[in-house]
């Protein structure tokens, strides 16, 4: 062990072996060191051990050393987040940060990227309070008298239910059918007891009706809540009252009527040209309610994301009546929850596409929209940029993919896909170099192929999607 030992670089050794090496000589000198420790220590522990050395000099202990340097380097650069082109299908991928942004978003985050006018009226030079950029655009897309914007979805009903309760009325009336768990095994009852409200659970999962909710008022009610079921659906021997019955419920109590409507939809996907015709089934105008439609019914406030059938940067969109939004803006929580100026922009230049009628101007509503003939002109013209070789297996199909973001999951988009194979080389293995290379190209992977889905992939990406795919299949 001691001659082992012996063998090791000090740290000054390696670090002027990873200056000769141009992946090395790219890592910040702070990391690098840290790594060089670390390697050092666990190759000590390997000798101490008892491993044996397969070498009998320095040079080769330095080059093995060095060797375990560049992984560490590989998975750092793997690790860190960067462009990827989504080729799953799925339009909405949480793992991929769900909606694209437009470009007049982007430009919005660069303009903003600076100094900007986040909670200062540049009329008046007095300060005020943050989001006021997008109520005036939301009051107008969505008939709400006020807003506000938080981090995100979850945010929203967190804050919600801690504005809602005042004194005794705390409790919050909600259908078992209801209680949802969000991405990442978040459930709704986890908020429920985060906020301190109490949850009063009434009906039964699939049958809920408005008596129920009725017999459970008391003086301790402090809400009525429906949460929209983005991620499932419950069919068969169902019942669950109209949003509008319930406030009419709520109104008739002195109650404040919740909705969450999930996804956080402008318009009707039932009524978007193309939208449709592009589903494998029709869409019911109850499968993603809308902000205006929920507010129209009489709701008090309304919730929702900003980066799923919106289009927009991640946020939690609060759409209601002026005394509820001004008692959840004075909140103690809502400073902890509120955005930033680059989601203010992007949201606000996303808002702006709604106004102009400009829907395909959005990536989200764009894909979805796109017809299966272009999809296949698409997928033509990329398999006609790959090189053709023995060892590939290049076929072009019809297949289904997802709007994905817990929206409409009950529909299927029908799309076309490039099924990728190549000899000598795992599907697996094919599927990582795409994902690890520049830009990383996520497939999907089925009956033993690489999947990729035109349906999901931006069509200014196409070209490079072709470099990243030639790359992978060349020996």
């Amino acid at each position: 062990m001691k001659h082992g030992l012996s063998l090791l670089p000090s740290v000054t050794e390696l670090l002027q072996a990873c200056d000769q090496c141009p992946q090395l000589s790219r890592v910040p000198n702070l990391l690098l060191k840290r790594w060089i420790r670390t390697t050092l220590h666990e190759r000590r522990s390997e000798l101490a051990e008892g491993r044996a050395l397969d070498h009998e000099d320095r040079h080769s202990e330095k080059n093995l050393l060095t060797g375990r340097l560049r992984l560490l380097a590989t998975r750092s650069e793997n690790q860190q987040i960067r462009k990827v082109i989504n080729a799953t299908g799925i339009v909405i991928h949480t793992g991929l940060g769900r909606s694209p942004l437009s470009q007049w978003a982007l430009s919005a985050i660069a303009d903003c990227s600076g100094c900007a006018n986040v909670e200062l009226n540049l009329e008046t030079g007095q300060r005020t309070h943050r989001g006021f950029q997008t109520e005036e655009k939301l009051q107008a897309l969505t008939g709400c008298e006020d807003s506000i914007i938080v981090n995100n979805n979850a945010a929203a009903t967190l804050l919600t239910l801690h504005a809602v309760q005042e004194g005794v009325r705390n409790e919050v009336l909600i259908s078992r059918g209801q209680l949802v768990e969000i991405g990442g095994s978040f459930r709704l009852p986890e908020i429920f007891s985060l906020s301190g409200a109490m949850m009063r659970e009434i009906g039964t999962t699939n049958r809920t009706r408005l008596s129920d909710y009725e017999i459970n008022i008391r003086a301790t009610t402090a809400a009525i809540l429906r949460v929209h079921p983005s991620n499932y659906r419950v069919v068969g021997f169902t019942e669950s009252p109209s949003i509008s019955a319930l406030c009419q419920l709520g109104q008739r109590n002195g109650l404040p009527v919740i909705d969450d409507i999930g996804s956080g939809s402008l318009i009707d996907p039932a009524q978007s040209n193309g939208v449709t015709q592009t589903l494998s089934a029709p869409v019911q105008a109850a499968d993603e309610p809308t902000f205006s439609a929920s507010l129209a019914a009489g709701a008090d406030l309304v919730l929702g994301s900003g980066d799923k059938l919106l289009g927009g940067p991640q946020c939690g969109i609060i759409v209601g009546s002026r005394h509820w939004i001004r008692r959840l803006r004075q909140h103690p929580l809502a400073r902890a929850v509120r955005v930033d100026k680059l989601t203010l922009a992007a949201l606000s230049a996303t808002l702006d596409h709604y106004l102009n009628h400009q829907i395909d101007q959005i990536p989200v509503w764009r894909m979805l929209r796109e017809t299966v003939p272009d999809l296949r002109c698409r997928a033509e013209w990329l398999a006609s940029q790959l090189p053709i070789s023995d060892r590939a297996t290049i076929d072009i199909e019809a297949d289904e993919s997802e709007t994905g973001g817990g929206s409409l999951p009950t529909m299927l988009l029908p799309t076309i896909v490039l099924r990728l194979r190549v000899q000598g080389i795992s599907t697996n293995i094919l599927a990582q170099r795409l994902r690890t290379g520049r830009p990383g190209v996520v497939p999907r992977i089925s009956d033993d192929a690489v999947v990729i889905d035109l349906r999901s992939v931006l069509p200014e990406d196409v070209g490079v999607l072709a470099e990243c795919l030639t790359k992978v299949m060349l020996p």
